[in-house]
C-alpha cells in the first residue's frame, strides 16, 4: 500500500529543522538590513548637504541644512538663512525636509553636530566667516562603531568614507538615545 502525504513525525521534523534555519539566518539578515538603512541614509545626507550646497550657489544667499530636532539621525532641512540665525530663527523659510525613519545614528564632531551653512558662493561657513568643515558618522546601533561617514571639506566638497572604526562620538549619541528613551 502505498502512503499519501507526511506523517505526523515527519511533518514536525521538517518543522524543526526550518526553525533552526531561520534562527541561523535571522541575525544575519537583520545586520544586512541595518547596513542597508546606514546606506540609504549617507546617500540621503549626501544628496541634502549637496542640493544645500547648489541651492545657496543658485539663489545667492547663505543656506543652511541642520537636523531635525537637532539630531541627523532623524532627518534633515533645508533654510534659507535669511537672517543669520540659522536654525534658532523659526521664519526662515524651509525650502526642503526630509524625514528618516530607519532609525540610524548619525552624530557629526563639533563642526557640524548641529548644522552646515553655505554662503552664497557654496563654501561651508560659521557664522563668523570660519571655513567649516567635520565628519558625520553614521553609527552601528549596538556599538560605539562608526560604519560610514559623511565628510564635508572646507571647499564644500562632499564625501563618503567606509571606514569602520571605534568613535567615542558614536558612544555618546547612544548614551543620549537611552537617557531620551528612558
Amino acid at each position: 500500500m502505498r502512503q499519501q502525504g507526511f506523517s505526523l513525525v515527519e511533518l514536525l521534523m521538517g518543522l524543526m529543522i526550518v526553525g533552526i534555519v531561520l534562527h541561523l539566518v535571522s541575525p544575519a539578515f537583520a545586520a544586512f538590513t541595518e547596513s542597508n538603512h546606514r546606506e540609504v541614509a549617507a546617500q540621503s545626507l549626501i544628496n541634502g548637504i549637496r542640493n544645500a550646497r547648489t541651492l545657496a550657489i543658485s539663489r545667492n544667499q547663505s543656506v543652511v541644512i541642520h537636523g531635525i530636532n537637532g539630531d541627523w539621525g532623524q532627518g534633515w532641512r533645508i533654510i534659507l538663512d535669511i537672517s543669520g540665525k540659522g536654525s534658532e530663527d523659526r521664519s526662515n523659510p524651509v525650502v526642503v525636509e526630509h524625514a528618516s525613519g530607519t532609525g540610524v545614528p548619525i552624530v557629526g564632531n563639533w563642526w557640524v553636530r548641529r548644522y552646515i551653512r553655505f554662503s552664497s558662493l557654496g563654501e561651508p561657513l560659521m557664522p563668523k566667516k570660519a571655513f567649516q568643515a567635520g565628519t558625520l558618522h553614521l553609527c552601528d546601533a549596538r556599538a560605539p562603531v562608526s560604519q560610514l561617514q559623511v565628510v564635508l571639506a572646507a571647499t564644500g566638497r562632499v564625501s563618503l568614507r567606509s571606514d569602520k572604526t571605534a568613535q567615542a562620538l558614536c558612544e555618546k549619541g547612544e548614551k543620549s538615545k537611552q537617557r531620551t528613551n528612558a
